[in-house]
């Protein structure tokens, strides 16, 4: 006798339209998640993966119109009482900073179940538990505004955790955070799903490691549910579809760019590992690329000579003797944990703040001296990694004229999001608008913090080639980014940021190749087997010097 299934959420014909829009978010959808599933929902830029999401919640639940029906455990969304619907469907949202809403760690571990009513033994009972679960004691009495964006992601998934829902959504809680965190978030929530047995259901991009670990997939593409099915089975459904291959993980990607070898035929690696051994498995060892040639100095566009900055005199010190140029028509991406200063980086190099000592130079000039806002005039801008804190009006349209954009010279096309409300666009669509109003003050030195974020793998390869573009016509471009494979593609060096100083730099070939953490998927999969490769174009070239025919006896072992 099998095991009997219980359907914990169960989606039929949803739909929904945004105030004043014609064309639907979201289209018909309709799929069921079991009890205790991992379930993945990924897809393009602005295919209503957020919108749905928050579909799923009734608190969070957008203005607009809707149609068709959400049930949890069989009653629909709208019949559950206050407590169930707020305390057995927990959300963990994109932007950390967002969901906090206390001074205190162990305030905001507290606040819900304050709320829920509970006395205060059990209250206590509840947060300790949570705590030693997450691993928080060593910061329970701090304030939340000192924590980093790791921890502050962490304490938003414990503070939900704690009062015990069985439905789990979160929507790309990994966005804002370094590869070692996300890491560190993704593993919290693979043992929520298996130790505790809460169903877990996650819009994310970033698929390396939240796919494997999936149950089930869901693809979204232009409001519709486009593929569903066990992660295995999803690869080999999207293998002719190019840009939803761009976004799966890299094992995945070099399978599939690799496929018209004469390789012996295997089943479609997910993981770094199983990729690790089908390249063994495929592959003569030794072959290489030569790392890339330090860049000749060219003229300064962007200096920062032992630069001492902290944002109050009680505080310890965020940039503490920070050095390092960028060279004029480079891209120079820096890299580093949540909180090690890279943001305060930028803001120094956009005169957003004061250091106290040192000194920061652009285009050779001293910062303070470029002065009635001459810095800004057709000199820097700066992309925040907030977005939404540029946005004014009510229309894109508006927020894009007001700047003096072209519309018909944008560097992208976002025609279709020109009569939409900037806070009714996706995470994705709200930085690449974003970028559009940045690039419209024709900057020689542009700052991008966090450019990527919320983006999927082709708008990524728009950008790369926007970027890539602009470069080459002179300007100067400096990218904090958490996103590895990004950089990897895009810069001419790599830096690594860390307690407020740069302590390596270097191209990205050689950058990737000796560091274990902060590396991209394909340097993983091929180290030790290959040497040198960082991107899958790397890989692919490597592979193609180095297969053994399906019909060889000779082995692709490293021996």
């Amino acid at each position: 006798m099998g095991v009997c299934e219980v359907e914990i959420l169960a989606v039929e014909n949803l739909s929904f339209a945004y105030p004043g829009q014609a064309k639907k978010a979201i289209d018909g959808v309709s799929f069921s998640v079991e009890e205790g599933e991992f379930a993945v929902i990924c897809g393009a830029t602005g295919s209503g993966k957020s919108t749905l999401l928050r579909l799923l919640k009734r608190e969070l639940r957008p203005l607009g119109e809707i149609g068709g029906e959400v049930r949890f455990f069989g009653k629909p969304l709208d019949g559950l009482d206050e407590v169930t619907s707020a305390c057995k469907i927990g959300y963990v949202m994109q932007r950390p900073e967002q969901q906090i809403v206390t001074d205190r760690v162990w305030h905001e571990l507290a606040f819900g179940l304050e709320n829920m009513g509970l006395d205060i033994g059990a209250i206590r009972r509840r947060v300790s538990e949570m705590s030693s679960f997450f691993g928080i004691e060593e910061w329970f009495d701090q304030p939340t505004s000192s924590l980093s964006g790791g921890q502050k992601q962490l304490l938003n998934l414990a503070s939900v955790m704690v009062m015990q829902p069985e439905l789990l959504l979160l929507d790309e809680p990994t966005a804002q955070l370094d590869p070692i965190a996300a890491s560190e978030f993704i593993a919290a929530l693979v043992k929520i799903n298996r130790e505790l047995g809460v169903t877990v259901v996650i819009v994310e991009h970033r698929l390396e490691e939240v796919l494997p670990a999936a149950d089930r997939v869901f693809v979204m593409e232009d409001g519709r549910l486009l593929l569903s099915g066990r992660p295995r089975e999803v690869a080999s459904e999207i293998a002719g579809r190019s840009e939803l291959l761009l976004g799966m993980p890299a094992a995945i990607r070099l399978y599939n760019a690799i496929s018209h070898l004469p390789i012996k035929k295997s089943e479609c690696p997910i993981t770094v590992r199983e990729g690790r051994q089908f390249i063994m498995k495929n592959f003569k060892s030794g072959a290489s690329l030569p790392l890339e040639a330090e860049p000749k100095d060219g003229a300064p566009a962007l200096e920062m000579r032992e630069v001492y900055f902290r944002y109050s005199r009680d505080l310890p010190d965020v940039l503490r003797g920070l050095s390092f140029t960028v060279y004029e028509g480079e891209v120079f991406c820096l890299l580093g944990g949540n909180g090690s200063g890279k943001s305060t980086a930028l803001a120094a190099a956009a005169g957003l703040i004061s250091p106290y000592s040192g000194e920061v130079r652009i285009f050779g000039k001293r910062i303070r001296d470029y002065k009635n806002r001459s810095l800004y005039r057709e000199c820097v801008a700066l992309l925040p990694q907030d977005v939404q804190t540029m946005f004014l009006f009510s229309t894109v349209r508006r927020e894009l004229e007001e700047v003096g954009a072209r519309l018909d010279e944008l560097p992208y096309d976002i025609s279709h999001l020109l009569d939409k409300h900037p806070y009714d666009l996706s995470g994705g669509e709200a930085q690449l608008v974003g970028l559009a109003k940045v690039l419209a003050a024709r900057p020689r030195l542009l700052l991008l913090d966090e450019p990527t974020k919320g983006l999927d793998a082709h708008a990524k390869k728009v950008i790369l080639k926007l970027l890539s573009k602009l470069s080459q016509s002179g300007m100067t471009i400096v990218v904090v980014t958490h996103d590895v494979e990004f950089a990897a593609e895009c810069a001419g060096r790599c830096a690594m940021f860390f307690r407020g100083e740069v302590t390596s730099c270097a191209p990205p070939r050689r950058f990737f190749s000796e560091n274990s953490f902060y590396t991209t998927a394909i340097n993983r999969i091929t180290r030790g087997h290959f040497s040198g490769a960082v991107t899958l174009s790397d890989a692919v070239e490597l592979c193609k010097k180095s297969f053994v025919p399906a019909s060889s006896d000779e082995g692709g072992s490293r021996a």
